[in-house]
């Protein structure tokens, strides 16, 4: 009894860390759409400066820890919010994952440079990286209490229990009780939602990831006497707590936070009653991975796929369809130049580096395959390398030739790459993501600590090859062979991308449900993909192992994966060639800081981890911005934009576009829209689908900017402010579906608008329906009981313009009739309202203008009498537009 109470309160430790990392990924992630790989970087940043400002230059331990964890951690998290994660959370979810993953590897190292940067300078600090044993904030050493016979605590975990139960009922507080809370839940249901109601969503995000990472720096303080200051140690700490976010299924702070100390008391009591664990080495350690792994599989949802597009859109390829020379000229001359530069220019030493640099691409290149068609993101790739090495090396010590030696090395990571593709397939982002990373640290914690794989710390010799007269231990011939094999592999990929396989690839990265509905068997293009991707990690590994001419176990582990993918995706990680440029900067960049700006080992990481800040700007990576940019200064000169003069604005109109311009992507929508809306007016614009009428309320709400024209609101030019500036100055969007937040109770959705409990009382005063039901979610409320709820709080504060997209949508005649009697109330109280419908029948009764819209251009707009019916027709089938251009 007492080992198994000595177990759960030493697991609760852990298990507290657990739930306030937990707790904090979650926060971030439900308010900004991000994981962030990067939350226990901040931890260990936190518990750097702990330790050095506390034990090196004698600050008070509480004093310290309240200003790093109070101020110093959340301002980390606004100025990489404000950074980096706001345009984060506008591209694909690729990029997030390595951006942050940068993050990840960039943090820790910037600590440790400052250290030195530091100690340099003669500041009293200590050395840092993986020490143990340290102070934490409460007395050094620690007091320590016995509570039954063998069964002890001590004052650091006391604290630690204390703390957490103290922030949980703190962060519950925060959340169920405070206007601060709502916001911060409403932004989890719908973000631009709460910008349509003057709520400002990137504000109420910084806030969001101020208050995750304050969680992340009491996390790693706590935890500095437990895990001292390894990077390692806090990375893994961090993964361990996405289990505890998989629990709560990254929604729920409750679930995520008992998940955490659930998990602290489950690792240990497997790890003390597990006896089979003894036999296998490193098991224990890989408990939390085997745990993480389960909980994805088991429980992450599965994503409708079927009538959505991808969030991560393939680049446009502007070379395509261009002669060879155009577009495969530049690289062929760069290959050239590079294979007469072994020989002629460069030293012995760049030479080397060089080959190295080319060896390394070709791991690179399975990013490419794995990443660049496939749009998963496998943290895996480094267990791969490391597999098909020791698999060489072990051959060649029993005789085997290297090309033999290199093939079954090669099919050895091949294979294992399918068995790591097979239980994650089901999963995709971040939970795919999460379970290669478990199952790669996995490998290094037991696979590759394999006594017969592994041969100790000193690994395996991999000579190198010699084929005939070629000699690859020249490290110029060695760089000569590396080029043509990376020309050769980049060749391959690029036909594959062309192929019938490669479009099948392309489709399944896509749409899966319509590549599936084609015949495409999705599970087997991707189990495909998994597998070219691991085995040509693992023949670029081998190829690798062979420059150094050695491999142990520990050379490429997890962590080495890491910043491989961010290096390789901020290169840019669709175009085999780019990796080969990725490859050449791993190899080059650190010798040029070395020789050139600073020895420290650290800056290099620090550069390649932050190489991901690049990606918030150009997700495709930096050598495919340069070629986009190039196109789009190219095409902008040879079509320049037409010069607009907008017309006078109306000083008696509450809503006004004049001339108006705005599309997507390039694409034009609205060419040239004049519409006019004054106060105690009800305007309707109708037109069939497609013909730009969402478009028109977007731009008139602030959620577009036009490319042309002007947008005035009440006489002034409003088309630089935003929706939530537009909100706030009484321009309200009800967009198409209903306007509520689902997860929200009905007198929350309330409370947005009318934080006095008075208002609300007058609501549920008149609408007797809503007053019923006031404590249930508005999501299980019915279509028409959402969009009273949506209309309720403008009826009892006007707003001065109403934009209603499509307000009858999926209504029942009787409740439309109602919700028309509504919007005429509100045009009594002096509202002007502008109501996008696509049937005209039931809201030509109650407009008094009526605006015909078709193919982007308003067609005819006047009074509601003189609408006659074949103008309407006409209208909607564009005859009108086409009669005006004759």
């Amino acid at each position: 009894m007492a080992d198994l109470l000595a177990f759960v309160l030493s697991g609760l430790v852990s298990g507290a860390l657990y739930a306030l990392l937990a707790t904090g990924l979650v926060l971030s992630y439900t308010a900004s759409g991000l994981f962030n790989f990067a939350h226990g970087a901040t931890a260990y940043v936190c518990a750097l400066g702990f330790y050095e400002l506390h034990s090196g230059f004698g600050w008070p331990a509480v004093p310290t820890a309240l200003l790093l964890v109070l101020v110093v951690a959340p301002l980390i998290g606004w100025g990489l919010d404000r950074l980096m994660f706001r345009k984060l959370a506008r591209v694909g979810e690729t990029a997030q994952i390595v951006a942050t993953i940068g993050l990840l590897v960039a943090l820790p190292a910037l600590g440790l440079w400052l250290v030195e940067l530091l100690d340099g300078l003669g500041a009293p600090v200590k050395p840092a990286e993986n020490q143990f044993g340290l102070p934490g904030v409460g007395p050094s050493p620690a007091k320590n209490w016995q509570i039954l016979d063998g069964v002890g605590i001590d004052s650091d975990q006391l604290i630690t229990w204390v703390t957490t139960a103290v922030v949980a009922l703190g962060l519950w507080i925060l959340l169920r009780r405070t206007a601060l809370g709502l916001r911060l839940r409403a932004v989890v249901d719908d973000r631009s939602l709460v910008e349509l109601r003057g709520l400002s969503a990137d504000r109420l995000s910084s806030v969001a990831w101020m208050l995750s990472s304050g969680l992340a720096g009491l996390a790693g303080v706590l935890a500095t006497p437990l895990l001292g200051l390894s990077a390692h140690d806090f990375t893994l700490f961090l993964f361990v707590s996405a289990t505890a976010a998989v629990l709560g299924r990254f929604m729920s702070i409750p679930l995520a936070f008992t998940g955490g100390l659930g998990l602290g008391v489950l690792q240990n009591l497997v790890a003390g009653y597990a006896s089979f664990a003894e036999k296998i080495t490193g098991f224990r350690t890989a408990v939390p991975f085997l745990i993480l792994f389960a909980g994805l599989l088991l429980l992450t949802r599965r994503q409708r796929t079927a009538g959505t597009a991808a969030t991560d859109v393939p680049p446009v390829d502007y070379l395509a369809g261009r002669p060879w020379p155009r577009r495969w000229g530049p690289w062929t001359v760069a290959g050239l130049l590079l294979g007469i530069a072994f020989y002629t220019v460069t030293t012995p030493f760049w030479s080397g580096i060089l080959a190295q640099g080319l060896a390394i691409s070709l791991v690179f290149m399975s990013f490419t395959v794995v990443t660049g068609l496939g749009a998963m993101v496998s943290l895996a790739q480094a267990t791969f390398v490391t597999g098909a090495a020791l698999v060489a090396g072990l051959l060649m010590s029993h005789g085997w030739p290297f090309l033999g030696a290199a093939l079954v090395g090669t099919c050895a990571a091949a294979v294992l790459g399918a068995l790591v593709a097979l239980p994650a397939l089901r999963l995709g982002g971040r939970s795919l993501a999460l379970a290669t990373l478990a199952l790669a640290f996995l490998a290094d914690q037991v696979l590759f600590q394999t006594g017969w794989l592994r041969n100790g710390d000193t690994g395996w010799e991999i000579p190198r090859a010699a084929f005939g007269p070629v000699d690859l231990g020249d490290d110029r011939a060695m760089g000569v062979a590396m080029l043509v094999l990376c020309a050769a592999a980049v060749a391959g990929l690029s036909a594959l991308r062309g192929s019938r396989t490669g479009r099948a690839m392309l489709a399944v990265r896509s749409a899966p449900a319509a590549a599936m509905a084609s015949g495409v068997s999705v599970v087997r293009t991707k189990l495909l993909l998994f597998t070219l991707s691991a085995g040509l990690a693992g023949f670029g590994g081998v190829m690798y192992a062979s420059y150094n001419t050695r491999i142990t176990a520990t050379d490429f582990t997890a962590m080495t994966g890491l910043i491989w993918l961010a290096v390789v995706v901020a290169a840019g990680v669709r175009r085999p060639q780019f990796a080969v440029v990725a490859g050449l900067t791993f190899a080059v960049v650190p010798h040029l800081l070395a020789d050139y700006v600073t020895e420290s080992a650290q800056l290099p990481v620090i550069l390649f981890g932050l190489a991901g800040l690049a990606l918030a700007n150009d997700p495709d990576g930096y050598c495919a911005a340069f070629s986009v940019r190039r196109h789009r200064r190219a095409a902008a000169s040879a079509h320049p934009e037409p010069a607009h003069e907008p017309g006078p604005a109306d000083p008696d109109a509450a809503l006004q576009l004049t001339g108006v311009h705005a599309g997507y992507d390039g694409a034009p929508v609205l060419q040239g829209v004049d519409l006019t809306v004054r106060p105690g007016e009800i305007v309707a614009l109708l037109g069939p689908n497609g013909a730009g009428k969402s478009t028109a309320c977007k731009v008139a709400a602030g959620l577009m900017t036009p490319v042309h024209g002007e947008v005035h609101a009440a006489g002034r030019a409003a088309g630089g402010e935003g929706a939530v500036r537009r909100a706030r100055s009484g321009i309200v969007l009800a967009p198409e579906g209903r306007g509520v937040f689902p997860s929200l109770t009905v007198d929350e959705n309330l409370a947005l608008r009318l934080p006095a409990r008075t208002d609300r009382a007058a609501v549920y005063e008149r609408f007797t329906a809503l007053a019923a039901r006031r404590a249930v979610p508005a999501g299980s409320l019915s279509g028409g009981e959402q969009q009273l709820l949506a209309l309720a709080p403008l009826l009892h504060r006007p707003p001065r313009v109403l934009i209603a997209d499509e307000p009858s949508l999926g209504l029942a005649p009787r409740v439309v009739d109602e919700v028309y009697r509504l919007l005429a109330e509100l045009r009594d109280a002096g509202t002007g309202l502008l109501l996008v419908e696509e049937k005209a029948s039931e809201i030509l009764g109650v407009a008094d203008t009526v605006a015909y819209l078709a193919q982007g251009r308003v067609t005819w707009c006047g009074p509601r009498d003189q609408v006659e019916e074949q103008r309407l027709t006409d209208a909607y089938l564009g005859i009108a537009e086409e009669a005006e251009k004759a």
